[in-house]
């Protein structure tokens, strides 16, 4: 993976997102300011952690962020609203 720092700015629905998965009770640690291609943040969520890319509704990844996702061995979801942060935090506990 690349260990390319680079500035990041957040989408502007992250705000939005991290607020209402807070208020549901989720643990949320943003990560977007932390360089690199990574996700945004990490989510603790009934004993799991779900990494996050939030983009705005139809963005895309950036190609940088496609390597680092694509070079990742482990869970990240790519959510555009607050609604597909939740399903994807379901998701994740129903794979237990």
């Amino acid at each position: 993976m690349t260990g390319r720092r680079s500035t990041h700015r957040a989408d502007g629905n992250q705000q939005e997102i991290v607020d209402g998965l807070r208020a549901l009770g989720a643990s949320v640690w943003v990560l977007s300011q932390a360089g690199g291609h990574g996700p945004d943040a990490c989510i603790g969520w009934q004993g799991e952690n779900i990494l996050m890319e939030f983009k705005q509704p139809g963005g895309k990844l950036s190609p940088e962020q496609a390597i680092w996702h694509y070079e990742w061995r482990g869970q990240v979801a790519v959510v555009h609203s607050f609604d597909e942060a939740v399903a994807a935090l379901n998701a994740a506990v129903r794979k237990r």
